[in-house]
């Protein structure tokens, strides 16, 4: 029997298992080794470790994490899960079933990329998703920002602070005519055109073309794809879920418990807002969030 088991190993993952493993509790990590910025080859905004490449850090916790005697990281991919406090039970692809005390959902989301050619080659690199990741490296430059929805309209106050180049393409979308006019006197160009494809060099975005025949140089486009839970266990155990922009998350409370006992999610699993440093805090916090649910 486990104290906690934790699904999914990346960020918030990892960071909730060391915190457990310094507390001397029996815990057991599954993941697949498909962490969501695998992409990216630089992740920003970490104190002291500003720039490293994603697989990297994660490398690192890895190794910190499997050096206490009681944190077990397993290779796998969780499938089912059932149980209630004090007795969940988790049944991996391979049969193997774990059980444990409490639980830790961190498994992530998954990007759905747009079938347009060059997205998914230049995704994490300059066709990206937060400025304060990405944005500094390529500041100054012309930037395409492509619409995917209501709040669309107010990123480019935001993309100010990098750039005064930006171009919205509305990708076929209508916008109000008051928000349009907005945009304008910003000095924000808008294309009504969709977005057919991307010319790049080996991720390094040069051009975009619109299926009105335009073509439109620039140094990185942002865009916000849907997405989705990376599993359905959160299916499989009845949790409440809330509206994100662009999906949905688990929603949880101020240590990260989800709507049902014992069950704790951290990550992009949990939030609307997706950085690795959101990602250590919740995992710290649903770790402590687990522990004080046993001591009760």
């Amino acid at each position: 029997m486990q104290d906690v088991i934790i699904i999914g190993g990346s960020f918030a993952g990892l960071t909730a298992a060391m915190q457990l493993g310094r507390a001397r509790r029996r815990v057991s990590v599954l993941d697949t080794g498909l962490n969501r910025n695998r992409y990216a080859e630089a992740a920003h905004n970490i104190l002291g470790a500003d720039g490293t490449p994603p697989g990297e850090l994660l490398a690192r916790a890895r190794a910190q994490v499997a050096a206490y005697p009681t944190v077990a990281l397993i290779s796998a991919r969780a499938v089912s899960v059932s149980g209630a406090p004090d007795r969940f039970i988790v049944t991996s692809a391979t049969g193997e079933q774990l059980e444990g005390r409490r639980l830790i959902l961190s498994y992530g989301i998954v990007d759905e990329m747009p079938v347009i050619p060059g997205f998914a080659e230049c995704w994490g690199r300059t066709v990206i998703h937060c400025p304060f990741c990405h944005g500094y490296e390529v500041a100054g430059q012309s930037w395409g920002l492509l619409y995917s929805g209501p709040f669309s309209l107010h990123m480019p106050a935001l993309y100010r602070n990098w750039t005064d180049d930006l171009t919205l393409i509305l990708d076929g979308h209508a916008i109000p005519d008051d928000e349009r006019q907005k945009l304008k006197a910003r000095g924000v160009r808008i294309e009504n055109a969709r977005l057919v494809s991307i010319d790049h060099e080996n991720g390094m975005l040069r051009r975009v073309t619109l299926d009105d025949g335009k073509s439109l140089a620039m140094g990185a486009l942002y865009a916000h794809p849907r997405s989705h839970p990376a599993a359905d266990l959160h299916s499989q155990l009845g949790l409440d879920m809330k509206q994100t922009p662009t999906g949905t998350m688990i929603a949880v409370n101020e240590m990260q418990a989800t709507s049902r006992p014992g069950i704790f999610a951290a990550g992009d699993l949990a939030t609307a807002m997706h950085s690795v440093t959101f990602a250590n805090s919740m995992g710290s916090l649903a770790a402590m969030g687990a522990l004080q649910s046993m001591m009760v």
